[in-house]
């Protein structure tokens, strides 16, 4: 069912170079969809940072996870004119009434795309905004999604919501020597999704808050092993 109008989506199928084709759903989102070419892997859902698109972490999608099915939403709020999940009200400050609403929006989003795309829950992979708003789904909806890859993330929300997490895979990675998210902070989401019943594999990399090819490694590996 259509929640805030019609929008174009574009699907994307085949080895690079891709061929692709433009047409409309009744989606709530922009979105990008790459169709699954091998058999057996959880779908993804891309979530982009701040100023990115549906079109920023396709590239990254098909490096960790070959061959799975790609969903590549963008984000509805504009901060600049940079596409971002939800608003904030300062660096590392949220909006946390939009969080609870933009989450619950993603959540109805997905929820849509997997009966019009035929897609089991998908395993979300977000970066900075991205992974904040997944971590918000992951609370708020957790029926929703499979999993989590949280990559540079804090905790979107002061007042945890009660959520039964029952063993969901999460896979949190953040940077020691991140300027935006606080070490400590990562360590309280994990802390927190972990104790909602999450199965939470917390790492911090020797990294700042761009991601490195260990986040690639170890990305891949984890997403290998679902």
């Amino acid at each position: 069912m259509a929640r805030s109008g019609i929008h174009h989506v574009t699907a994307v199928s085949g080895p690079a170079p891709r061929n692709v084709m433009t047409t409309t759903t009744e989606l709530s989102h922009l979105h990008r969809f790459v169709p699954v070419t091998a058999a057996g892997k959880p779908p993804i859902l891309l979530l982009h940072g701040t100023g990115g698109d549906e079109n920023d972490r396709l590239p990254f999608g098909h490096t960790v996870a070959p061959g799975a099915a790609l969903l590549s939403p963008r984000g509805k709020v504009l901060e600049g004119g940079m596409p971002r999940f939800f608003r904030r009200l300062t660096e590392g400050v949220f909006d946390e009434q939009d969080v609870r609403r933009r989450a619950n929006e993603l959540a109805d989003f997905v929820q849509d795309a997997r009966v019009a795309y035929g897609l089991d829950a998908p395993v979300a992979v977000g970066f900075s905004n991205g992974a904040n708003i997944a971590a918000a789904v992951l609370q708020l909806r957790p029926e929703v999604l499979a999993g989590a890859v949280l990559l540079r993330a804090m905790v979107p929300l002061k007042e945890a919501p009660d959520a039964d997490l029952d063993g969901k895979p999460v896979l949190i990675l953040s940077g020691a020597m991140d300027p935006i998210v606080p070490v400590e902070n990562a360590a309280r989401l994990a802390s927190l999704l972990k104790g909602a019943g999450a199965a939470v594999d917390h790492r911090t990399l020797r990294a700042g808050h761009g991601l490195t090819e260990a986040d690639v490694t170890i990305t891949k590996g984890w997403l290998d092993q679902r």
